[in-house]
């Protein structure tokens, strides 16, 4: 399988673990619970976007590869998951 997103995701991830270092500097600065809490939240919200862009390569392959009926299936799941996240 063709992953024509890897790029993105890679960049993705890239910039999260950066992040997730801030994080751990902030921690070791003795930063206030809140500010820490609120850095992860926005790490999380990183990580759903990665994997929202896995899943629309996902379905897009699919969709490439599939019948007509296998080809909607996959559209449906890939809006479902970007609603979901």
């Amino acid at each position: 399988m063709t992953h024509h997103k890897l790029p993105e995701v890679e960049k993705r991830l890239a910039r999260i673990e950066g992040h997730v270092k801030g994080i751990r500097k902030m921690i070791d600065e003795g930063k206030r619970y809140p500010e820490v809490v609120q850095q992860i939240i926005a790490v999380r919200a990183a990580l759903d976007g990665a994997i929202e862009v896995i899943i629309q390569d996902l379905a897009e392959h699919v969709s490439q590869t599939a019948s007509s009926k296998g080809k909607k299936a996959a559209t449906e799941l890939k809006d479902t998951v970007s609603k979901i996240l």
